[in-house]
């Protein structure tokens, strides 16, 4: 389920240099062999290291301080009270849709119909069928998960932990950020409760629960790794998401599942990993998910600002690249900033002036060197409004006003 219109995407000039390809968790298998490893007691390690210490000179045992992972609560069992009391609330989604083939053109000419008459192809149907996670985060029925569990399917089943199943509609998705609501008919459900995601530091302990592999009510932990890695970070640059990196497993099926801090709190839903890789995976900030949810069931979608340009961050890599392709067709003074490689005809930027060739030195009078400030700043612009932009064109500065449009989005399949 991808967005075909990659407007504020860096261009790409030389694909070698982004090996990673994105893999989306609810359809397909990727079997991940981890290596395990175990925690000695407290008590065992500060027995082990007094013995070595008294070989060596007669001290006070040292003071040992509790890993991070425990100290927050002072239980090396904390996962446990989590998965317990916040367990009832996450849920398995299961979904269909149905996939109509495409019969070649050729075959509706009157001329070739002639030939093959009752020999020509009809269309076929298959059924794709795919499972997620959710979690409620409504009492009388609402609950979130990404969009591409979702995504164009004509049936959607909700089991709950407790087996009760229910029909669910889907109120609205956004594959811009990934997210979806769906409502089933049900009342006085268990609820999570959630935290600050901007808030999160490297190093915290995390929880993720969900169904990998169609393996229900499954718990993982570990830590953050990383915050706001950004969508072409990961090799997903369609998505206006800053995600959170976590080395707590999560697998096909996992999409759409809550990521819970030490207190029980969810702080971010489980999206994506990269083909390959071993304890890397990425959520999306749960502050991200309550905005746009709240946008989902309001209004069915969320309108995303768009200017309709293609971008890709200047340095001095990049300008000798585009030099090497274009020559003398594009006249960059700039050595740093954002260059605009393609403007979409008719769109607000086509509207405004921006040209090929442009470098954009600030928006809204705040300084931009990379696409992803580009982005995160007309994110948080208005529909309607005009957006001031300076650009560096020919070695002038000129200043542009640019007013963004929603988004058009498109589906495939």
């Amino acid at each position: 389920m991808k967005i075909t219109n990659h407007d504020l995407s860096p261009k790409k000039i030389d694909t070698r240099g982004f090996p990673h390809r994105l893999w989306m968790l609810s359809y397909g298998v990727v079997v991940v062999f981890l290596g395990s490893c175990s925690l000695l007691p407290a008590k065992t390690f500060e027995t082990r290291q007094s013995d070595t210490q008294a070989q060596k000179t007669i001290e006070p045992n040292p003071l040992i301080v509790p890993p991070p992972i425990f100290s927050s609560s002072g239980d090396p069992n904390f996962v446990v009270k989590v998965v317990q009391n916040v367990g009832p609330a996450v849920v398995r989604i299961d979904s269909s849709r149905t996939i109509t083939s495409r019969v070649p053109d050729e075959f509706n000419d009157p001329f070739f119909r002639r030939f093959f008459k009752d020999a020509a192809p009809q269309p076929r149907q298959r059924v794709e069928q795919g499972s997620g996670s959710g979690f409620i985060i409504n009492s009388s029925g609402q609950i979130v998960t990404n969009s591409h569990v979702v995504d164009g399917a004509d049936r959607v089943t909700v089991i709950l932990k407790d087996g009760r199943t229910f029909n669910g509609k889907v109120l609205g998705e956004d594959p811009v950020t990934d997210v979806a609501t769906i409502k089933i008919d049900a009342n006085n459900l268990p609820t999570l409760s959630v935290g600050n995601s901007d808030a999160l530091q490297p190093g915290e302990a995390v929880i993720a629960i969900g169904n990998p592999l169609g393996l229900n009510n499954t718990v993982t932990s570990g830590i953050i790794s990383a915050t706001g890695r950004s969508g072409s970070d990961i090799g997903a640059s369609d998505k206006r998401v800053d995600y959170i990196q976590t080395d707590a497993a999560i697998n096909p099926g996992n999409s759409g599942g809550p990521l819970l801090n030490a207190r029980g709190q969810v702080i971010a839903m489980n999206t994506a990993i990269i083909r390959g890789a071993q304890g890397l995976g990425f959520a999306i900030p749960i502050n991200t998910v309550q905005k746009i949810a709240q946008e989902l069931i309001a209004k069915g979608k969320v309108d995303h600002p768009y200017l309709g340009v293609q971008m890709v961050t200047l340095t001095p890599e990049n300008k000798e690249r585009i030099k090497n392709v274009a020559g003398d067709g594009l006249n960059i003074t700039a050595d740093d900033g954002v260059l605009l490689v393609e403007i979409v005809p008719r769109s607000p930027a086509s509207v405004a002036g921006l040209r090929v060739g442009d470098v954009i030195k600030s928006i809204n009078n705040q300084p931009v060197t990379k696409i992803e400030e580009v982005q995160k700043l007309v994110e948080k612009s208005k529909i309607g409004t005009k957006l001031p932009i300076e650009v560096e064109r020919n070695g002038q500065i000129v200043q542009v006003g640019v007013q963004p449009a929603p988004l058009p989005v498109r589906r495939e399949g």
